[in-house]
């Protein structure tokens, strides 16, 4: 495994442990996660779809 393979690490902290603005920051990074995810979801769609129109022509 090279150091780009190894897997990070992330420490978890417990919800009751965050300041309200804590939360607030959390769930704004997590919308960003979300919203990129779904970026590459329609990214992969588009290139499978182009595959598929490619190779499995009827």
């Amino acid at each position: 495994m090279t150091f780009d393979e190894e897997p990070i690490r992330v420490v978890k902290r417990g919800l009751d442990d965050m300041s309200i603005q804590e939360l607030k920051d959390r769930i704004e990074s997590l919308k960003g996660d979300i919203a990129a995810c779904e970026a590459m979801i329609l990214k992969k769609e588009a290139t499978r779809k182009a595959a598929e129109a490619a190779f499995f022509k009827s």
